[in-house]
């Protein structure tokens, strides 16, 4: 069953980072730039593969958490917009028949 409104994974990244670290501190720990963490706390981007890699062994979470929050983060955002219009593949013998 989907969440209704998942938060974005950046959100819940802040309640595991501790109290009163501060952003540039974290990203030299992650080793990624302040402002690359600065936009996934922020929410203004999305946690890749290696960043969900890295939140894994600082934080000893798992990388696919990460992911899956993410892709349940961008699933529900993108159900939220109009259905694209899209015409069903019939007939269409290709390398999977």
């Amino acid at each position: 069953m989907d969440m209704f409104n998942p938060p974005h994974p950046g959100q819940v990244l802040r309640d595991y980072l501790p109290e009163g670290m501060p952003v540039t501190e974290a990203a030299k720990r992650l080793g990624v730039s302040r402002v690359a963490l600065s936009r996934v706390l922020n929410q203004r981007a999305a946690i890749s593969a290696d960043m969900a890699l890295r939140l894994e062994a600082a934080l000893h979470t798992s990388a696919s958490m990460w992911v899956g929050m993410q892709a349940d983060y961008d699933l529900w955002q993108a159900r939220q917009k109009p259905a694209p219009k899209v015409e069903w593949v019939t007939g269409w013998r290709g390398v999977y028949a």
